[in-house]
């Protein structure tokens, strides 16, 4: 690695901190500019002195620059704190619901990888011609589409229409009980019910999981869709695929060999900035189809006012959104030779 090289990947490591800071501290002024968890929970049913007691014991009625001080402190150390309505740790939230939207992140960027990326190569392939439009209308639908409003419609027809698919919750109660008897388990139902080894509950999981993929899927779907059709156009007409063309290389390999990988490059760029949408989108498709991920919980804890759950919550989605920026530049810098540092 050169000289320039790490100096650029360094720099833009330590953009990773004052991104976290920033959002960390929006989101604990911007809550305590809406009052306190304690008078919102207490204060009807609490005389004055009582409610000022339970604020001295809560920390509420310090000064708030006192209060952001020991918030960065602890966060510096990996305290989050507990939650103020259910009183557990904040950690245990994050990695006990973590684990479901990492898995619906994962079945959502599969469907839009499947689903995005071929399409987007047909219609490049099919310019101007009636496939090429549409899925440039396919494209543009989904994307424009509200993600709660496709959520709603695909669990209102195949789940309360037709009844072929659940239409909430991450497996059947008693495929829960049997993942949560298990030993040494992950979190991700997938996984858990793999290494089981029992077919009725994987397949139980998967079903569950198909119209929240779908729904979030789609949207990312557009997004890629019509980005790698437009790179694809670019690169079907370059000197060497004109090249290949003329020695008389089928179009399944001028595609596939010959014009994929660099077409294929940026998409990687753009699944790195839509992971903020794609958190964005999960609290969206969780409260939707009762998915008990963090996005899920965030709602729950929005309602209730809890300052530590929700700033738990934000700075560990600010982290991964920084983090995930960070490894798209390196993967950039390393592959992509236009880059400068």
């Amino acid at each position: 690695m050169s000289h320039a090289l790490a100096r650029y990947l360094a720099t833009r490591f330590l953009l990773v901190i004052p991104t976290v800071l920033i959002l960390v501290s929006l989101v604990f002024f911007l809550m305590r500019a809406t009052g306190d968890p304690v008078t919102a929970a207490f204060g009807s049913r609490l005389t004055p002195a009582q409610l000022e007691d339970k604020l001295h014991e809560a920390g509420y009625d310090r000064p708030l620059l006192t209060q952001y001080a020991d918030y960065l402190r602890a966060l510096a150390t990996g305290d989050f704190g507990r939650t103020a309505t259910d009183n557990q740790p904040v950690t245990q939230v994050l990695s006990t619901h973590g684990a479901a939207t990492a898995e619906l992140a994962a079945y959502a960027l599969t469907v839009a990888l499947v689903v995005g990326v071929p399409l987007g190569m047909v219609a490049a392939w099919y310019r101007d011609r009636a496939p090429d439009v549409a899925l440039r209308l396919f494209a543009i639908l989904t994307y424009a589409v509200p993600v709660f409003f496709l959520g709603l419609l695909l669990k209102l027809v195949f789940a309360v229409w037709l009844g072929w698919l659940p239409a909430s919750g991450r497996a059947s109660p008693d495929v829960q009980l049997f993942l949560h008897d298990q030993t040494n388990t992950t979190g991700l139902y997938l996984v858990d019910a793999l290494r089981s080894g029992n077919r009725t509950a994987v397949a139980d999981v998967l079903r569950h999981a198909v119209l929240p993929a779908l729904a979030l899927g789609l949207v990312l779907a557009g997004v890629l869709l019509r980005l790698v059709r437009t790179n694809f156009i670019a690169t079907l007409h370059a000197d060497y695929v004109e090249a290949a063309r003329s020695r008389g290389v089928t179009p399944f390999r001028l595609v596939t060999l010959h014009a994929a990988r660099p077409a294929l490059a940026p998409v990687v760029t753009a699944l790195g900035l839509q992971v903020a949408a794609l958190l964005g989108g999960a609290v969206l498709i969780e409260t939707t189809f009762e998915w008990q991920g963090l996005g899920h919980r965030l709602v729950h804890y929005l309602t209730a006012r809890d300052f530590p759950a929700v700033q738990g919550i934000v700075a560990l989605a600010a982290v991964i959104v920084a983090v995930t920026n960070f490894l798209v530049d390196v993967a950039v810098a390393l592959v992509d030779p236009r880059v400068k540092y």
